[in-house]
């Protein structure tokens, strides 16, 4: 989250937004040499019915105060749909800033219960994708939904992660806007500033799709992943409220052949011997143990 863009959210996403609408898409004739992507500023002020030097005055952060009507108008011209328009008005909410307590997310020792309990993968993650807690049949789904990874992370860094989702870009696409949608007027949380300097500076696809400014909810829905051992499976998913944080579930149709392949997940899982929690004998510490990088791909599933 660059400095400029913090200062002028409103401006950056009537920018973003404006590059990605063509002049077909706006019924204006697309003939001749055009040196912007998009449509030009003086195209969204006259379909928006507002003075090119108003709108001029809105990208640039001069004017931070439009009134609903304008945003309404703005909104139709950018063909933004109802979480784009929620958001877009959310941008200039007459609301002071506050200084925010930074409470840790902690995990409930109910929900630490709840998924010992779950047959089904279940974790907790926190507001910028952190895994704050998981189950053993979310490890047995992915290695990458163990406590302490970033499932952003894991996506647009680690070649496993993108392997393992049959639809990586549209994945990351939605995750990425889910993000922004999160941060929302947030802009100066550690944890977010970390994150997102991170990703801009690791990934080019994060680069370009952080600009685009879109905004989704990530809630619940459907995905098919491609799991090393099993296949294919097709899962829904359930994302549930829980204090300040957040329970994900992922579960098949009952019958179908993703719940017999994650039954023998399951089955398989079990069988393993589990790893003690600390070695039965004195061990040399080596020069590897602990060299491997954050971003680098975890082995495998067996």
């Amino acid at each position: 989250m660059k400095d400029e863009e913090s200062d002028n959210r409103l401006g950056s996403y009537l920018r973003a937004r404006r590059e990605l609408v063509s002049p077909a898409q706006a019924g204006l004739p697309s003939s001749g040499i055009r040196r912007v992507p998009g449509l030009r500023r003086e195209e969204v002020a006259l379909l928006a019915g507002i003075s090119p030097d108003y709108y001029l005055r809105l990208e640039r952060g001069r004017d931070k105060n439009p009134s609903p009507q304008v945003l309404e108008s703005l909104a139709r011209v950018l063909k933004l749909d109802d979480i784009e328009r929620t958001y877009l008005l959310g941008l200039v909410a007459a609301r002071p800033r506050t200084p925010r307590r930074r409470r840790p997310e902690h995990v409930p020792a109910r929900v630490h219960q709840l998924l010992a309990h779950l047959q089904i993968p279940a974790f907790v993650e926190g507001r910028a994708f952190d895994v704050l807690a998981s189950n053993p049949m979310a490890l047995a789904l992915s290695p990458r939904l163990r406590p302490g990874e970033n499932r952003l992370r894991s996506l647009l860094l680690d070649p496993e992660e993108q392997a393992f989702h049959q639809d990586w870009p549209k994945a990351a696409a939605s995750f990425v806007a889910a993000l922004r949608t999160t941060i929302g007027d947030d802009t100066d949380n550690p944890r977010f500033v970390e994150l997102v300097g991170e990703l801009a500076l690791s990934s080019q696809r994060f680069r370009t799709l952080w600009a685009r400014h879109d905004v989704r909810n990530l809630d619940g829905g459907t995905t098919t992943v491609n799991h090393p051992v099993v296949g294919e499976l097709r899962l829904h998913r359930d994302k549930l409220p829980v204090d300040d944080v957040i329970l994900v579930v992922y579960y098949p149709d009952k019958g179908s052949d993703s719940d017999e392949k994650l039954q023998l997940l399951a089955a398989l899982s079990h069988t393993e011997p589990a790893e003690p929690t600390e070695p039965t004998e004195p061990t040399e510490p080596t020069d590897t143990a602990h060299s491997r990088p954050a971003d680098t791909p975890h082995p495998k599933t067996p």
